[in-house]
């Protein structure tokens, strides 16, 4: 078979790491309703043949190449904060590796394909709105710039899944540098596995820091890491206004790539304490609270891997303090110098926190769409100080800030107007997968077996920092009767 030759590292761990899957016998006829082609090339896949009946029977988890057993992974996790000892792919099936174009080696996953060992009550599929959103979201996010998982294939099943109603089954085939997550070493250290939580541990640093393995302190280092690409993936999500919404310590890899887009959205008017997870009733999640969270989440991982930091107990837990003090410092700094890019600054004030703050709580006391705003002072006439706001715009909203702004860029070395809106323009998108957009193109794709909706905003997001003349109503904020207050897990 040329189509999917697959290696698979992880069962090369002991099997208690995983469990074996024997996809479930079925009769529904799969259909294919996204191939990401470009993808596919870039993996060395033959996306024909992903296209084809055999290919298609595959991704829909009915039937794989033979040679090949699909594994589901082993894991624990904090859930709101309240710990699971055993949850595991529920429904999810770890395919294998391959080698992209650039040598980098990506796992494969199935999500949704049927019950596995780690189901418990759960049938394992997945209903096709979720299916959508995370196709969507997880491509605009890689267009966007920041570290994520990726979107293979999306193939409706034909099979029916209940959840409130009765709703068309689907997977989604997703790309990953790996599945490891905290949650797979709590999984380890909660059976006091210390074996286990080595092979485990050894395994990432090979999979994702190599260099660690150089380090006088290899698991320490491995720590810190994952401290430092965990900073830099929610710098880059604050600075889109991206909220995860479940962020629990079995949804964070270890890799620094963006993990599950379950009660996923983008905020629109600004507002700190904006969450849209429906279940998320205390706003442990919300978008300001996600450095704190991700802080939280490292500490669960420093404390599964004390008994790898050092024999003594008092000097692992020294070691881990030590690794994890530098996460707010590290975050902090990735965290402005980003801002700074938004707003056209090269280099570094003490006063620019006190800017940015200042444009922050305008933005909340007016109600600006945080993406509209920023977009909007990437604009020539925006930076130019002599030109007048229009009335009703976020710029003439914000008048009594943007003189302090243009008094900073004045500080800056010298650039003409123009070069400085072309470089902004860089890094605020026009076009992001807002909350209406994406509720509508699964209305459509669910109500009318039409996917028109979902195509076209495919293609949009896939350059979310250019123009695209005809378009413009995609960078539109929602409407009062259009907003999307709550999204839901599902997949």
């Amino acid at each position: 078979m040329t189509g999917f030759s697959l290696n698979q590292m992880y069962t090369d761990l002991p099997e208690r790491f995983y469990a074996p899957v024997t996809p479930a016998s079925v009769t529904a006829a799969p259909r294919l309703i996204a191939l990401n082609t470009r993808l596919a090339q870039s993996l060395g896949l033959d996306a024909a043949w992903l296209a084809s009946p055999e290919g298609v029977a595959m991704l829909a988890g009915q039937v794989m190449p033979i040679g090949l057993t699909p594994v589901a992974l082993a894991y624990a996790g904090h859930q709101f904060g309240q710990f699971v000892p055993q949850l595991g792919d529920g429904r999810a099936l770890l395919l294998g590796d391959v080698t992209d174009a650039s040598g980098r080696v990506r796992e494969i996953q199935l999500k949704g394909s049927g019950r596995t060992a780690f189901s418990r009550r759960g049938d394992g599929r997945a209903a096709l709105g979720p299916v959508l959103r995370e196709y969507v979201v997880s491509e605009a996010m890689a267009a966007l710039g920041v570290p994520t998982t990726r979107a293979l294939a999306a193939v409706r099943t034909g099979e029916t899944v209940y959840r409130e109603t009765a709703l068309p089954g689907a997977v989604i085939t997703r790309v990953a540098a790996s599945h490891i997550r905290v949650g797979t070493f709590q999984f380890f250290a909660a059976r006091q596995d210390h074996a286990g939580l080595k092979l485990l541990a050894d395994y990432a640093i090979q999979r994702h820091y190599p260099q660690a393995a150089q380090a006088d302190a290899p698991y320490g280092a491995l720590l810190e890491c994952i401290i430092t690409a965990q900073a830099t993936l929610i710098a880059r999500w604050m600075h889109l206004g991206f909220i995860h919404g479940v962020m629990n310590t079995d949804n964070m890899a270890v890799s620094g790539e963006t993990l599950d887009y379950g009660p996923c959205a983008f905020m629109e008017q600004y507002d700190p304490a904006t969450i849209f997870s429906f279940i998320d009733e205390k706003g442990r999640y919300a978008y300001a609270r996600q450095p704190t969270m991700a802080l939280w989440n490292l500490t669960r991982l420093a404390e599964a891997l004390l008994p790898l930091l050092a024999e003594d107990e008092d000097k692992a837990v020294e070691c881990a303090q030590e690794a994890l003090a530098r996460f707010e410092p590290e975050f902090q700094a990735l965290y402005l110098k980003g801002l700074r890019a938004k707003l056209g600054l090269s280099t570094e004030q003490a006063e620019d926190a006190a800017l940015i703050r200042g444009l922050l709580e305008g933005m909340q006391a007016h109600k600006l769409d945080f993406t509209q705003t920023f977009r909007s002072l990437s604009h020539q006439d925006a930076i130019d100080p002599e030109n007048v706001p229009q009335e009703g715009t976020p710029l003439q909203m914000l008048s009594d800030w943007l003189p302090a702004w243009h008094q900073r860029l004045a500080q800056e070395p010298e650039q003409s107007s123009q070069a400085r809106a072309v470089t902004m323009q860089q890094v605020n998108p026009l076009y992001i997968p807002r909350n209406h957009l994406v509720e509508e193109m699964i209305v459509q794709a669910v109500t009318q077996d039409d996917y028109s909706a979902f195509e076209a905003l495919l293609a949009v997001t896939a350059h979310p920092y250019d123009n695209q003349p005809g378009r413009e109503h995609y960078a539109q904020p929602a409407q009062p009767h259009q907003q999307v207050r709550h999204t839901f897990c599902g997949t």
